[in-house]
């Protein structure tokens, strides 16, 4: 359980230290950037915390 809170935590500060990246230089290109960053990597955490809940069971 804990390693589920401490990932959910890594990707929440990620994605709020981007977003405060984004706030600050406003530019397209690197809005776009972070979204598809943000967006794969919270896939790929998706992806890790399903793989091991597949495997608990």
């Amino acid at each position: 359980m804990t390693d589920k809170i401490m990932a959910i935590l890594a990707l929440t500060t990620m994605i709020g230290f981007l977003g405060v990246v984004a706030w600050f230089v406003p530019e397209v290109d690197l809005i776009i950037v972070i979204g598809l960053v943000s967006a794969l990597a919270s896939y790929d955490s998706w992806q890790a915390l399903r793989k091991r809940r597949d495997q608990d069971s």
